[in-house]
């Protein structure tokens, strides 16, 4: 196995992971009315699976940069623990 071979799986595995806790979260959020669990959603869909989006997926289709793919992602990121963080303090 190459590395880049090793480094695919563990971006799929981490965005395919994030979507489903990310999918049990907006569940439980629809189930019970819960602002705190729908915030828990997106932050995890922030930071686990839009940024494998914006870097597998927009970066190859749009031809960005390295520099926009990086902004990209670490928006996502600021995005998901600014959810993350106000899910706390709901």
């Amino acid at each position: 196995m190459t590395l880049s071979l090793v480094a695919t799986g563990g971006g799929v595995a981490t965005a395919c992971l994030g979507a489903y806790v990310s999918f049990l979260a907006y569940d439980g959020s629809r189930r019970n009315g819960s602002r705190t669990m729908l915030l828990l959603a997106v932050g995890v869909a922030c930071i686990a699976v839009v940024p494998y989006v914006v870097a597998c997926g927009v970066t190859p289709l749009f031809g960005l940069s390295d520099a926009a793919t990086v902004f990209g992602v670490t928006m996502a990121h600021l995005v998901g623990l600014g959810a993350l963080a106000r899910s706390v303090t709901d």
